[in-house]
């Protein structure tokens, strides 16, 4: 709906009714005008990103006063919906017409869809216990000390409490950006974060389709397999050794790509991609090994640019390394104002100061500040954790600190003999089937990854929590039972 002339502009304010927000043309003196003449929102909590840690905050503040008054608002044209899916769950279903409704079964079997449940109602319906989402919007500005943020378009909103969740982009490689002599770039290269975007890629695969996902990490090897699902012919690209060669011991590493081999990904480890160029059949794509391959479609999983582009007008602090608003153990970046989720580089009372990117931390960070914008003040100690599946050989379970340039300790079960063996560099030619890694500083354990073993993450969290120090790894395994037959 457009917004009304401007001569009745001036006669809305007489009307007690709230005005549903639709931004003003790109016009500048009916933008003026319809900035001066349309009332001023005035919010007791504002969360500003429509995404998990959002409603995450959002529940807990509900849970601490039910007549709270909250407004969301979300970029997306969608209401607030999990991420994780859209890389693994999603392309397993093989009901298309489920898939292409965003519905897919999750680990126990059950029908789920990828909205979360809660109840948002339209801008114009907000109320005391009626939490509303004000989507397809972007926020231009934020001015913590009048405690208001400025849409695109002009409009002011004042609040009384704020969360900034606004998530990241994707980061692109600059060989892929589309240019005058690359223009096929911009259909073909596809950067895989939201609902948009997996759409049109499932949309457009088909079995004889060649496709090259550039990145070794979580999202670029839960997408390798998950691309072998759709018959295509599927590539794999990263610097490192072998996937997940930043996270897991090199050993582990080497043994996941090999899984991923065997599933039908053509991996090319220690690879990088140097130039492109447009042909009839695709998109040619040359290696710093030499190697050229054609391809349909090109998927950049390389990491995430956290979004802190109201850092400058907010006056906030951005991590110069981590990247993210600096925030203290309580996620408060300044008076009244809260940062959870990918954008929080915050402190870890445990750890030292950190940020993560995963979806648990969403839940857990957006739950706490939830908590805080309503009067607490609890610090972050609840360590979130993450996990991945990539294939029926592949499923682990993570927490802490998981680097692989930390020393680790890894215990494996032997299923025949229902021993086990302790392992700092295993020989390569293993199996590892079943196991715990304990990623260590000094004698302390700050990360734990149980592989294959699920349900474990409470005692892990625990054990880092604890902060002993530990000398007898066999004892300390007993703990997590990795012989389950779960």
């Amino acid at each position: 709906t457009p917004p009304p002339p401007p001569l009745i502009i001036p006669f809305l304010t007489l009307i007690p009714s709230k005005i549903h927000y639709t931004p003003p043309p790109n016009n500048s003196l009916l933008t003026l005008i319809y900035t001066l003449f349309t009332p001023l929102l005035d919010v007791q909590y504002l969360l500003i990103g429509a995404g998990t840690a959002s409603v995450s905050a959002m529940r807990a503040i509900l849970k601490a006063d039910p007549q709270a008054q909250i407004l969301m608002i979300g970029a997306e044209p969608h209401p607030p919906y999990m991420r994780p899916p859209l890389s693994k769950e999603l392309w397993f279903n093989e009901d298309k017409v489920e898939s292409s409704q965003l519905l897919f079964n999750d680990w126990s079997g059950n029908k789920r869809t990828v909205f979360y449940p809660d109840k948002l109602v339209d801008e114009s319906e907000l109320a005391p216990g009626s939490p509303a989402l004000l989507k397809g919007v972007r926020v231009a500005k934020l001015d913590p000390t009048k405690q208001t943020v400025t849409l695109e378009g002009g409009r002011e909103i004042k609040y009384g409490k704020c969360l900034l969740a606004p998530g990241g982009e994707p980061k692109n490689l600059a060989a892929l950006e589309p240019s005058d002599s690359a223009p096929c770039l911009s259909s073909r290269v596809h950067m895989f974060r939201n609902i948009a975007q997996y759409q049109q890629l499932s949309r457009e695969l088909d079995s004889a389709a060649k496709v090259l996902v550039i990145g070794g990490g979580f999202v670029g090897s839960e997408l390798a397999y998950a691309m072998t699902r759709t018959g295509a012919t599927v590539y794999q690209s990263f610097p490192e050794a072998g996937n997940m060669g930043r996270v897991l011991p090199k050993y582990l590493s080497n043994w996941t790509t090999r899984q991923l081999e065997q599933a039908g990904v053509n991996v090319r480890p220690e690879s990088k991609l140097m130039t492109t160029e447009c042909k009839d059949a695709g998109v040619e794509v040359t290696f710093t090994s030499g190697e050229k391959l054609v391809v349909d479609h090109i998927l950049v999983a390389v990491g995430l640019q956290p979004s802190t582009d109201l850092g400058d007008s907010a006056g906030l602090e951005v991590h110069k390394e981590m990247g993210g608003y600096v925030v203290n153990a309580e996620l408060e970046a300044r008076s009244n104002l809260f940062v959870a989720g990918d954008a929080a580089c915050f402190y870890d009372p445990v750890l030292g100061r950190r940020r993560v990117e995963h979806h648990d931390h969403a839940v857990v960070s957006g739950k706490l500040a939830g908590e805080n914008m309503v009067g607490g003040s609890k610090p972050y100690h609840h360590q979130s954790m993450f996990w991945s599946d990539l294939g029926p050989n592949v499923g682990y379970e993570a927490i802490g600190l998981v680097d692989s340039s930390l020393p680790t300790v890894g215990i494996w079960a032997h299923k025949e003999t229902e021993g086990s063996d302790i392992k700092t560099e295993p020989a390569a030619g293993e199996k590892y089937e079943q196991g715990i890694v304990f990623y260590m500083d000094k004698s302390k354990v700050v990360g734990v990854l149980t592989w294959n073993i699920f349900g474990k993450i409470p005692i892990a969290r625990q054990v880092i929590a604890d902060g002993h120090e530990h000398q007898d790894f066999g004892k300390l395994a007993k703990q997590f039972d990795i012989h389950t037959k779960e």
